[in-house]
C-alpha cells in the first residue's frame, strides 16, 4: 500500500497542522480515509462544502465546461463568466450592483482593501478582535491573531482592532484616516461569535456619516450555511463591499467581491489570471442553482435546529454555551477542545476548533437525519468525558 502520509510529509513543506488521517474520497457528508474508514464531515473542507462533496451537478457542469473552454483572460468577454455575475448580483443585497471575480477568500479581502483604498484615499481600517480574514499579507493585517501576525511584521500600517459588537468601541476608534470597517456578521474562526442587528445598524449610520466604506466578509457564513443566501440578510446590512468565497462555487477555488455604486476602479489597477475563469464559473452557476433548487437555507434552518434541539435536551458537562445560526455550530467548552476533536474523531466525527475553546461545526447542508444523530449522540457521549 502506498504510504501518502509519507509521501506529504517528505515534499510538501510544513505549514499546516495534520491529524493522523489521509482522506482519499467523499460523497456527501462522508469522508473515507485510505483504509476505507467512513467519517461524518462537520468540517467541509473549512466551510466550502455546503452542497456536499462530489455534487453531481456541480460534476456535470465540470466535465461539460471543461470539453469547451477552461481558461479566459478578462481581456475578452467570456459567456459563462457573464452568466455567473448576473446570476451572483442578483442573490446579493439590492445595493450592490457590480462584482469581481478572484480565487479565494484572501483574494477577495485583498481586493477589497485595494479598492477602499484606491476609492477613500486613506489607510485606516478598523477590524474586530479575534476576527480571521485570510493569511496573505493585506489579510493578515486584518485577522486579529498574533499567531498567525508573528513573524511577518511589519504588516499594512493603519489597522485598528476592536472589540466585536461593542459600537462604542468602533466608534471611538475612527479618525480622519480611517477609510474602511471590515467585519464578519458571524466571526467563524474567532469562536462563532454572532453580530446583533443594532451593532449594524449603528455601524451602517457612522460609515454613511463619516464617509466610510463598510465591507463584510462572508467569506465563511455565505451561502445558505446560516439560514439565508448571506447572513447579512438577517441583520438588513446594506455593506459597500461583500466579500465572497469557500462554497461558492461547489469547492472550485473561486473568491468574489459584490460592490455598491461607490466602488469603481478603472482600467489597470487591478486584476488576476485565473479569477472568474470558464471552469469555476461553471462550477458556481452550477452550486448556486443546486442551493436554490433545493432550498438548503431552509434546510440549514431546520436541520441545525434539529441537532440544536437535541443537544439543549441532554446534560454536556464540558460544554459552557452553544451559539448557533443555521449548520454553523460553535461549542463553547470548559477547556482546551484539541482532546475533544481528537476523540470525536475516534467515533468518527470530523470538527474544527474555532478559538482557543470551541468546537466549531460546519456540515454540508445537505447532511442526512441519521448523519445528524449520530454527531448528537457522539457529542453527547464525548462532552460528558473528562479528557
Amino acid at each position: 500500500m502506498v504510504n501518502f502520509k509519507e509521501i506529504q510529509e517528505k515534499y510538501e513543506l510544513g505549514v499546516f497542522p495534520k491529524r493522523d488521517l489521509v482522506i482519499v474520497k467523499g460523497k456527501n457528508s462522508l469522508l473515507y480515509d485510505d483504509s476505507g474508514r467512513e467519517y461524518i464531515d462537520c468540517v467541509s473542507g473549512n466551510g466550502v462544502a455546503n452542497i456536499g462533496h462530489a455534487n453531481e451537478k456541480v460534476a456535470a457542469a465540470l466535465r461539460e465546461q471543461s470539453e469547451i473552454l477552461v481558461t479566459c483572460p478578462g481581456i475578452f468577454y467570456n459567456d459563462k463568466k457573464a452568466l455567473l455575475l448576473e446570476r451572483l448580483v442578483g442573490i446579493c443585497p439590492d445595493n450592490l450592483k457590480k462584482a469581481y471575480l478572484c480565487n479565494s477568500g484572501a483574494e477577495a479581502i485583498e481586493s477589497a482593501l485595494k479598492f477602499t483604498r484606491f476609492i477613500t484615499k486613506k489607510t485606516g481600517i478598523i477590524s474586530a478582535v479575534k476576527a480571521f480574514h485570510g493569511r496573505t499579507l493585506g489579510a493578515l493585517s486584518v485577522t486579529h491573531k498574533n499567531d498567525y501576525r508573528e513573524g511577518f511584521e511589519p504588516l499594512l500600517p493603519g489597522i485598528t482592532f476592536v472589540p466585536f459588537n461593542k459600537i462604542e468601541a468602533l466608534e471611538k476608534s475612527v479618525d480622519e484616516n480611517t477609510g474602511g470597517i471590515l467585519l464578519e456578521v458571524i466571526q467563524g474562526e474567532g469562536g462563532i461569535n454572532i453580530g446583533t442587528r443594532e451593532y449594524f445598524d449603528a455601524v451602517r449610520e457612522i460609515c454613511d456619516r463619516k464617509n466610510i466604506l463598510l465591507i463584510i466578509d462572508e467569506i465563511q457564513t455565505g451561502f445558505c450555511r446560516t439560514g439565508r443566501m448571506f447572513a447579512c440578510e438577517y441583520f438588513n446590512i446594506k455593506p459597500d463591499m461583500l466579500c465572497l468565497a469557500k462554497s461558492i462555487a461547489g469547492g472550485m477555488p473561486m473568491g468574489a467581491v459584490v460592490c455598491s455604486d461607490k466602488i469603481d476602479i478603472p482600467i489597470g489597477k487591478h486584476g488576476t489570471t485565473f479569477g472568474g475563469n470558464p471552469l469555476a464559473c461553471a462550477a458556481s452557476l452550477a452550486a448556486i442553482d443546486f442551493m436554490t433548487e433545493n432550498n438548503l437555507s431552509e434546510s440549514a434552518v431546520n436541520k441545525g435546529e434539529y441537532l440544536m434541539n437535541k443537544l439543549r435536551n441532554s446534560e454536556l458537562k464540558m460544554v459552557r454555551e452553544i451559539r448557533q445560526l443555521g449548520l454553523m455550530i460553535g461549542i463553547e467548552l470548559r477547556v482546551k477542545p484539541k482532546p475533544y476533536i481528537l476523540r470525536l474523531m475516534e467515533e468518527g466525527i470530523l470538527v474544527l476548533p474555532g478559538g482557543t475553546t470551541v468546537l466549531r461545526l460546519l456540515p454540508p447542508l445537505t447532511i442526512e437525519s441519521e448523519q445528524l444523530d449520530r454527531i448528537a449522540d457522539c457529542l453527547i457521549k464525548v462532552l460528558n468525558e473528562v479528557l
